[in-house]
């Protein structure tokens, strides 16, 4: 079986009106995306959770998949007289079926995080047997490692824990940060994420990587304090949530933050100033790591 994929490009005023003619009139999928990514002119769009976000990029291109026997030529002038558009320039190539399994972890290597610490999909082997691995597959939950704001705070694990500690990660995703801090010493770990699905995804990492780390949704969170508290989410909730993970950290303890944009790293640190010592910020592809020592309670 195969499919046929065309390409187009669009101004971004009309790409999201003709990717939705393009499914009306027969498109088994589309998808928009930045016409120029991969390129220095690549534009990067951020948005936080409940904002929307309120452009495309200046040049948005659709990728749209149609069936095989489908007149693609007639659909896309369809479509585009549909919006009132004059038909846009596009270019179309044939998709053969594929091992879709294998392509997709073909495209995800072991990443090195430091020369102790490595993240290595199951499928691997580990490109360092002796360093501490930690077996992760890419799935529904955020976390694999390879995004700046994750690799941030697994960095700032495999520096400053001493062993013994016990860690909070708050808004824990695929639970890379508690795992590894299991693997690198920590006595306990405690994830905690708003998604069922997170906690679950959790639940199959830590027995994957052969620890015994507790997950689980925000209500069911104890009232306890922990040596470590993550934090890897967004600057909005990070806002709202100071208070709150103030109160879990131990006097002396350690608070670590990530998902903030190196624009947002003076405004959130200084929200956290009412509770902990911190530190300068530490950047790393546009995002920012706040840590922070906690003052006694006044």
């Amino acid at each position: 079986m195969a499919w046929l994929q065309a390409t187009i490009d669009a101004e971004s005023t009309v790409a999201e009106r003709l990717a939705d003619a393009l499914m009306d009139a027969g498109a088994l999928s589309t998808a928009i995306e930045d016409a120029f990514a991969g390129t220095e002119r690549e534009e990067p769009i951020f948005g936080e959770p409940g904002e929307p976000v309120d452009k495309l990029w200046s040049r948005s291109r659709i990728i749209t998949l149609f069936d095989e026997a489908a007149d693609v030529a007639l659909l896309i002038a369809a479509a585009a007289n549909a919006c009132g558009l004059s038909l846009p320039s596009y270019n179309v190539e044939r998709v053969e079926e594929q091992d879709w399994v294998r392509l997709t972890q073909s495209q995800f290597d072991p990443i090195r995080i430091s020369d102790r610490l490595w993240i290595t999909p199951t499928w691997h082997e580990p490109p360092a047997p002796n360093a501490v691995n930690l077996q992760l597959d890419p799935g529904l939950a955020f976390g694999t490692g390879s995004h700046p704001t994750t690799r941030l705070c697994l960095q700032w694990l495999d520096a400053h824990l001493q062993g013994g500690e016990s860690v909070l990660d708050y808004g824990c995703g695929s639970g890379i940060l508690a795992i590894a801090a299991l693997k690198l010493g920590a006595v306990s770990a405690l994830g905690v994420d708003i998604d069922p699905q997170a906690v679950r995804a959790s639940q199959d990492n830590a027995e994957q990587n052969q620890v015994k780390a507790d997950f689980r949704l925000p209500d069911q969170n104890p009232e306890a304090v922990y040596d470590v508290v993550l934090a890897n989410i967004l600057a909005n909730p990070l806002r709202m949530l100071g208070q709150l993970l103030a109160s879990h950290v131990k006097t002396g303890g350690r608070i670590v933050l990530s998902g903030i944009l190196a624009e947002q790293a003076e405004e959130l640190s200084a929200i956290y100033e009412q509770w902990f010592q911190m530190d300068a910020p530490v950047f790393d592809e546009g995002w920012t790591r706040l840590t922070g020592t906690r003052r006694p309670t006044v």
